[in-house]
């Protein structure tokens, strides 16, 4: 089974200019821990996620203190993506040994969506309990 067939492909983002502000109400809303911050041809620049966030408030007096702050100044650059084609047990593990909440996933040199830890997990479930049968 691959990415492709596991990702998000409807998925809140965020652009350069976005604020932590707006990273917050995003993730509140969507209910994602993390969001991808694209340039305006929909490659990723940054990803950043609730812990960044947090980290940032505590350095900086709280959350408020941020929220007008762009939130790639709190994201982690140059974010790791694997291809649509990327088997999803390369992709679990690559996550697991980088720490990565959130994988973007490319397809012809742009952001097709996303796949969380989570989906992951439930795919290689799933795909288990498939080939048993």
């Amino acid at each position: 089974m691959t990415v492709r067939e596991v990702m998000h492909a409807h998925i809140p983002t965020l652009f350069a200019d976005s604020t932590v502000r707006d990273a917050v109400d995003k993730m509140d809303i969507y209910q994602f821990p993390a969001l991808v911050i694209l340039d305006d041809d929909a490659r990723p620049l940054a990803v950043v996620t609730e812990g960044d966030l947090c980290r940032a408030a505590v350095r900086n007096d709280g959350v408020v203190a941020i929220a007008r702050d762009p939130a790639i100044a709190h994201a982690t650059a140059e974010p790791v993506t694997v291809s649509g084609e990327t088997e999803i047990g390369d992709a679990y593990h690559r996550m697991l040994s980088s720490g990565l909440t959130i994988l973007p996933v490319m397809e012809d040199d742009r952001m097709a969506g996303i796949v969380l830890r989570i989906d992951l997990m439930q795919a290689m479930i799933l795909d288990a309990a498939t080939d048993s049968r």
